[in-house]
């Protein structure tokens, strides 16, 4: 097996019995603010999309690439399609002309056959409201001699059917740094934010560690970030000027931690990078340009910043041509067309964001109001909303004049806003923005409210705890760590009191505690 990277969490699997192309992204994305890092444009694409198989993770747009998809990737390729409970992943690809699908069933081991042979595969599928937009996903590969886990950005919740159904794991593709606005956006004290960003940064980075260890492949790869972010006014947040608190660690930040922890299995990997295994064993790993311009992509990273950023800047400038005007009709109108419908069919979303949130646009003010099911103008006296968003009018006309589904994949993560808030993170507010359709707000009210079996217990740190973690599941036998009563899932940070069973980390959520005699 031959895996080859193509940039960011994209990568092109070569094995006897046909090629799969996995998440290839290109086009600068989020409004023009993330770019793949270290720069791929100068990769052979028609001859990576002359493949076999296509896997795309999920929508987010530093994975699912249409422009990149259209121009270069083969329409007859068997997309290998994860088990979603809304279909918007295949439906647009359809948009995009690919016809062909292997349609998998979650956590479940496949063989696909084609013209050149058999591939086992398994595509595990998380389908919470915060996976993705409606879904996130890992896909595992095995030629029969070698097996590999592109994890990319998902974030199972149970590994056990991977290692029940392949048993020993030669590579782990993974995540490792950040991709989310959290916490540069917030209107807080910039020590405070640096504070925040440095406990992000490592919760990242120690999360990671924890899925190294429990897949113990032969080899890792960090991968799935960090992009470049090459507008000027965006530049700030790229990890090239000494800032602990910078939550976009890249490659050789990573695999410098795997060896302080005692592991020297990690790989580096830039686009056009080939490793080539036979189980377990590394034959080969080359990249495409010599070893030592490797070593100066990050060892003088700003200057190769600062080359991207040229070389892209008319890219990026077109995008922006493409914006909507920053001026035009007051945006109350169609603020209320879109959400207040939305509103109507989400009594428990709507009640778990529980207040108004207020959206500054340029000189103009709308508030959801969430308890009233109504989108309406501030109330005199109204005072500061509890949770709030300065938001550039000319991105909030693109997305209603682009009937776009997802703010959360638009908006937030262009980290083009501010917020602020008082209290703590509400998982139901974002939940919202991400479901702007009647089929996702359905699916993820109703998964809001079904009932989650946490009856059974563990003994942790003290405590006997419900296993599954209140927030998405994950087994805290596995996950969770405790620190004198505060108990942390490490798979998305969140915090309880265990105390108490409060979460730190969100409204609601109660953890079932008693502390062990």
């Amino acid at each position: 097996m031959q895996i080859t990277s193509v940039g960011h969490a994209g990568f092109h699997i070569q094995t006897e019995a046909g090629s799969i192309l996995c998440d290839p992204w290109v086009t600068p994305t989020y409004f023009a603010s993330w770019v793949p890092f270290p720069d791929n444009t100068e990769l052979d694409w028609d001859a990576l999309g002359n493949c076999d198989y296509l896997y795309v993770s999920h929508l987010h747009k530093d994975h699912f690439d249409p422009k990149n998809l259209i121009a270069h990737v083969n329409k007859d390729a068997t997309v290998l399609l994860p088990d979603y409970p809304v279909p918007d992943l295949k439906r647009e690809l359809e948009k995009l002309g690919f016809h062909k699908f292997f349609e998998t069933e979650d956590s479940v081991k496949h063989t696909v056959s084609g013209p050149k042979g058999d591939l086992d595969i398994m595509i595990i599928a998380l389908r919470a409201p915060a996976d993705g937009p409606i879904g996130d996903s890992g896909l595992v590969v095995s030629d029969g001699e070698t097996t590999c886990f592109n994890m990319n950005d998902a974030r199972p919740v149970d590994l056990d059917p991977l290692t029940d159904a392949f048993g020993k794991v030669d590579i782990h593709l993974l995540q490792y740094s950040g991709a989310i606005w959290y916490p540069m956006v917030y209107d807080i004290p910039k020590g405070t934010k640096r504070n925040f960003g440095k406990q992000k940064r490592q919760r990242g980075m120690d999360r990671c560690r924890n899925y190294i260890s429990q897949v113990d492949a032969a080899w890792v790869v960090p991968s799935a970030g960090p992009p470049v972010f090459l507008d000027d006014d965006l530049r700030y947040l790229n990890d090239d000027h000494g800032d602990e608190g910078n939550i976009f660690p890249d490659q050789i930040t990573f695999l410098e931690q795997m060896r302080i922890n005692g592991n020297d299995r990690g790989l580096l990997m830039i686009p056009g990078s080939a490793v080539e295994l036979r189980g377990s064993e590394k034959v080969a790993l080359t990249h495409p340009i010599p070893d030592a311009d490797v070593d100066k992509i990050f060892s003088n990273k700003a200057e190769y910043i600062e080359k991207m950023a040229q070389k892209m800047a008319p890219v990026i400038a077109a995008q922006k041509a493409t914006w909507a005007p920053a001026e035009g009709e007051p945006l109350l109108d169609g603020l209320k067309a879109k959400f207040e419908p939305i509103m109507a069919q989400s009594d428990l979303i709507c009640d778990g964001i529980g207040y108004p949130v207020g959206l500054v646009m340029g000189e103009e003010t709308v508030v959801l109001d969430f308890p009233k099911r109504i989108v309406r103008e501030p109330i005199d006296g109204e005072g500061k909303y509890r949770y709030g968003f300065r938001i550039a009018p000319e991105l909030v006309r693109t997305v209603l004049r682009d009937d776009e589904p997802d703010w959360v994949n638009t908006i937030f993560l262009s980290t083009r806003f501010t917020a602020w808030r008082i209290g703590g993170y509400n998982e139901f507010l974002y939940t919202f923005f991400k479901c702007l359709t009647d089929e996702r707000i359905a699916y993820a009210d109703g998964w809001f409210a079904e009932a989650h079996d946490d009856s059974a217990s563990i003994e942790l740190g003290g405590y006997e705890i419900q296993r599954r973690c209140p927030h998405l599941k994950a087994d805290l036998s596995k996950f969770g760590v405790v620190d004198g009563t505060n108990l942390t899932c490490d798979l998305h940070g969140w915090q309880w009191d265990l105390e108490t069973g409060r979460c730190k980390t969100s409204k609601g959520h109660e953890l079932r505690t008693s502390k062990l005699s």
